[in-house]
């Protein structure tokens, strides 16, 4: 087994027992990630939900299949790239996370992409992103717009996507993920693209849901 696979299960065997905020207390389980452990491509949600919570693995239910669906559609399997979240525990009624479970959770995050070192990290919704990119720019306005950050002491290219579970409430959505995926594989043959010169955001359609804060 390589030496950033064991690195990798050993860093999870730490998390499972994280106390650090109260969704210790209401969790079934921590779902710390799953995938590659050397994965060019890393996908970062949210936070995980009622299947996620029950199987220990993210993005299994509805959106994961969607997700899964979008990886075929660039000639990807789950197996090859990394898939976690912000947070690894669920918040009860699948709420959006807290500010003070973001900041417990977030070096958890940081950790695994410090140990995966990914070429491009795919950030879904407005949590994540607004996290990795240190910007309070919207996933509205800054989706298929790559940026170059430092995470985990390494160079990435930070990539926004909405999350899958958007185009599950708003289905025109679904176009928008799909124009935005296929750049993937173009990012990641160029993993530090040359910066933009100021653009106008690109538009998106309405959304109903932006509550659920996918968006």
């Amino acid at each position: 087994m390589a030496a950033a696979d064991l690195s990798l299960i050993a860093y999870a065997d730490q998390v499972a027992g994280c106390e650090r905020c109260a969704l210790a207390k209401t969790r079934t389980q921590v779902v710390f990630g799953a995938g590659s452990p050397t994965a060019d491509l890393m996908f970062v949600g949210e936070a995980p939900g009622f299947h996620e919570d029950k199987q220990g693995v993210p993005f299994v239910g509805a959106a994961g299949k969607l997700l899964s669906k979008l990886l075929e559609g660039i000639g990807l399997s789950r197996d090859e790239v990394y898939i976690a979240n912000v947070l690894k525990c669920r918040p009860p009624g699948n709420r959006d996370p807290q500010p003070e479970e973001i900041e417990s959770c977030e070096s958890h995050l940081f950790r695994q992409i410090e140990l995966i070192q990914p070429k491009l990290v795919a950030t879904l919704g407005n949590f994540a992103t607004k996290l990795l990119s240190g910007r309070p720019n919207g996933i509205t306005q800054v989706h298929g717009r790559p940026q170059h950050v430092v995470l985990g002491g390494n160079d990435v290219t930070l990539y926004p996507i909405f999350h899958p579970a958007a185009a599950l409430y708003t289905p025109r959505m679904l176009q928008v993920l799909e124009e935005d995926f296929a750049r993937i594989p173009e990012l990641l043959g160029h993993a530090q693209p040359e910066p933009e010169g100021p653009a106008e955001p690109a538009p998106a359609p309405v959304v109903e849901q932006a509550q659920l804060g996918l968006f």
